[in-house]
C-alpha cells in the first residue's frame, strides 16, 4: 500500500517533469485523500480542463480505466484523455446537431483554429425505430431523406460557429448509428483530436473508453470531452489560421 511520504515523492517528480516540458509555466502540487474519481470529480468544479491518463497498456486492455470512465459522464469542466501524440489530420468532433451540443461544437472550433487544423465534424443519425431495439423500418427513398434530413441539421449547428471562425475549413461527415465505431475508430488514427461531449449517456464516450461489445483499440489520438454548457470565449482572427482569445467580461 502507498504511503503518504509515496504520494509527495510522486508529485515532486511529475512536478519537475512538467516544469521541464512547459518552462516558465506555473506549476502547483497538492496531495488529497479519497477514491481518485469522486475527488478529480470535485476537483473538475473549478477547473477550466482536467487532464488525465490511460490505462499503461492499451493494446491488451483498450479501455481507459473505471476514473477516466467516470469522469467522462461526471466531469463539470472539459476532460482531457491523453493517449499519446496526435496526428497531422484534422480536428474531430462528434456533433448531435442539438442546442445541447452547442458548447462541444465551440470548443472544437476553437482547438482547430489555434492548432491550424482542418475540422470534420461527425454526426449520427438514427435509423426509424432502431432508438427502442426494433429492426428499423425501410422504405423506398427513405435511407436517402433521411441522411438529407441529417445533413440539414448539421448545416445549421455548424452555420454559427463558421461565422466566427471563418479560418477554419470545416468537412461535415453524416453517418448512420450502424457506422459510428468504424468511423470513429477511423478517425481515432488518422486524427490530431477527438471531441465530443460529456453526457450521463454517451454513446460516443463509451465507443472512446471501451464500453460494451466494440471498442477502439490501439488508437492514439488524444480525446477532449466538453460538458454542455461549458463557456467559449470570444475570438478575434488576427492571422491566416490562427484566433486569439478575448478577456471574459467580469461579473
Amino acid at each position: 500500500m502507498p504511503s503518504k511520504a509515496d504520494g509527495v515523492r510522486l508529485l515532486e517528480v511529475t512536478r519537475r517533469r512538467a516544469a521541464l516540458a512547459g518552462p516558465g509555466v506555473p506549476i502547483a502540487t497538492e496531495l488529497l485523500e479519497g477514491g481518485a474519481a469522486a475527488t478529480l470529480t470535485d476537483c473538475s468544479a473549478e477547473a477550466q480542463l482536467l487532464v488525465v491518463g490511460h490505462r499503461d497498456d492499451p493494446y491488451a486492455r483498450p479501455s481507459w480505466g473505471s476514473t477516466a470512465a467516470y469522469l467522462a459522464h461526471h466531469s463539470e469542466c472539459p476532460l482531457l484523455v491523453n493517449r499519446g501524440a496526435g496526428h497531422d489530420g484534422p480536428v474531430v468532433v462528434a456533433s448531435s446537431a442539438r442546442p445541447s451540443g452547442a458548447a462541444t461544437l465551440g470548443y472544437a472550433f476553437a482547438e482547430a483554429a489555434q492548432r491550424g487544423a482542418r475540422l470534420v465534424a461527425v454526426h449520427m443519425w438514427v435509423r426509424p425505430s432502431a432508438a427502442d431495439g426494433r429492426a428499423p423500418v425501410v422504405v423506398r427513398g427513405g435511407y436517402a431523406e433521411e441522411r438529407r434530413a441529417a445533413d440539414a441539421r448539421l448545416t445549421d449547428a455548424l452555420t454559427e460557429w463558421s461565422q466566427r471562425y471563418p479560418e477554419v475549413t470545416v468537412d461535415r461527415l453524416v453517418v448512420s448509428d450502424l457506422d459510428l465505431a468504424c468511423t470513429i475508430d477511423r478517425a481515432s488514427h488518422r486524427g490530431r483530436l477527438l471531441v465530443a461531449g460529456i453526457g450521463r449517456h454517451g454513446r460516443f464516450a463509451e465507443l472512446l473508453y471501451g464500453a460494451g461489445p466494440v471498442g477502439l483499440r490501439g488508437s492514439t489520438c488524444p480525446v477532449v470531452l466538453v460538458p454542455a454548457g461549458w463557456p467559449v470565449p470570444e475570438t478575434v482572427v488576427v492571422g491566416r489560421n490562427r484566433a486569439v482569445p478575448m478577456p471574459r467580461p467580469c461579473l
